[in-house]
């Protein structure tokens, strides 16, 4: 009783003396794009209504009019484009007076593409050849230049061993996933870099073990509801961390000073041990409806329950030289894996404000964060508007099934929409007002 009266405490339904104001809906849909895309990870608004669409498994960045109709293709996977979209998992970053780094971690390389939409000839490398994945793909989209210049993106893991060396010969270290990550900034013309800050991300357990014939196992067990952090560069190239744990905004300044806002009001919802049950209950039977609508890859067996059919949320990795998850008899490698969740007893007592990759920031300085609904509440999901005081001044909801890609200067706002229905997923790209 004592520790739940403590966390009554710290998480009352709603902060005393603040009240969050009432959400509104988002201004109607002004245009849709009738391109086809696949998965869109990043935009870069640019003057004139025009728009930079990074599709990264359509493998193509393509220019937008304000109608959101084609202008070119920027880059992709032909020989017609400036530079091929070569690597799979390349990314926008806006840059200089409405430029933008096009990113190629294969390449190791960053192409300019000026205001118009158009690709230069000026190329710069990486500034950091071991942290080429996390400036590519959705961890790039979130990476932006701050008030001096400098590349601001997440650094990649450090891992830690989870051990001494073994001493049979057989079982190897396995490093230890951790449970935080470093937002570093590096300056690209002297490649000094430095640590702005540090998130919480979600922790994952990792389990190993071997057979007697050599094949190692390693299971990786994720919680389906984290407690995490998020960050992201303001327009004023300032950068903000927003504390998942009691929800407010820790700031470091475009002068590099640091301040801390105030918690923003939330309904905190908690969990009985019932709801925990109930929640990882839900979540294993919308797994196992998705797995068993997925297309068979080709070879696979068919017939019987999907691998982790029984909806947990493992991921499985089998290394050795039986079965799934072996050598072939062409040496080809084909891991064998399953999903699974950790157990109730392991969620929050308290339901976490949003998820991780939740957080934008737009083009007035504000921070938007999709949080998670603590009531049923019709129609899509509701956006906190914290400005850069740390003050949550609106809420917005976006129509169903619609997430919040990115904002124009002009106060637009780009949704996009993924269609499952069909053999392959599809995303429709929309552009909205504020009101």
């Amino acid at each position: 009783m004592k520790r739940v009266s403590a966390l009554l405490i710290l998480f009352p339904r709603v902060l005393a003396g603040q009240q969050q104001p009432a959400s509104h809906q988002l201004g109607a849909i002004a245009a849709k794009s009738g391109v086809l895309w696949n998965t869109i990870i990043g935009v870069r608004p640019l003057p004139n209504g025009r728009l930079l669409v990074n599709d990264i498994a359509g493998r193509k960045v393509v220019l937008l009019d304000s109608s959101l109709a084609q202008l070119s293709v920027v880059a992709d996977t032909t020989s017609a484009t400036a530079s091929a979209y070569s690597g799979r998992i390349a990314s926008i970053i806006p840059y200089k007076a409405d430029s933008t780094l096009f990113v190629d971690p294969q390449s190791m390389s960053m192409m300019v593409i000026d205001p118009t939409g158009k690709m230069t000839s000026r190329v710069m490398a990486l500034p950091r050849s071991e942290d080429a994945g996390m400036l590519g793909g959705a961890m790039g989209a979130s990476a932006a230049l701050d008030a001096k210049g400098r590349l601001v993106y997440r650094a990649p893991f450090r891992f830690q061993r989870m051990g001494p060396p073994p001493t049979d010969g057989k079982m190897p270290m396995i490093p230890t996933p951790p449970e935080s990550a470093m937002i570093v900034r590096v300056d690209l013309a002297t490649r000094q870099l430095d640590t702005v800050g540090v998130i919480k991300i979600p922790k994952m357990n990792v389990q190993v073990s071997q057979d007697e014939k050599g094949n190692m196992r390693m299971n990786m067990e994720m919680n389906p509801l984290p407690t995490v952090d998020e960050w992201a560069v303001l327009s004023d190239g300032s950068v903000a961390f927003v504390r998942g744990r009691d929800y407010h905004v820790d700031f470091v300044n475009a002068d590099g000073s640091k301040t801390s806002a105030p918690k923003i009001p939330f309904e905190w919802q908690r969990l009985s041990d019932e709801d925990k049950v109930a929640f990882i209950d839900s979540v294993k039977a919308a797994r196992a409806r998705l797995a068993s609508s997925a297309p068979t890859p080709t070879g696979a067996p068919t017939g019987g329950p999907p691998p982790g059919g029984d909806g947990e949320r493992r991921v499985v990795v089998q290394m050795g030289p039986d079965g799934p998850g072996g050598r072939s008899a062409t040496g080809n490698f084909n891991p064998q894996s399953q999903i699974s969740f950790v157990s109730p007893s392991d969620l929050p007592d308290y339901k976490p404000p949003f998820f991780a990759n939740s957080v934008r920031a737009d083009a007035s300085g504000n921070i938007w964060v999709r949080t998670i609904p603590t009531r049923q509440v019709p129609g899509g999901p509701v956006y906190d508007v914290i400005n850069r005081e740390g003050k949550l001044i609106d809420r917005v909801q976006v129509p169903e099934g619609r997430t919040i890609i990115g904002f124009g200067a002009d106060g637009s706002v780009y949704l996009v929409t993924r269609d499952t229905t069909g053999p392959t997923p599809t995303m429709t790209l929309e552009r909205a007002r504020l009101r």
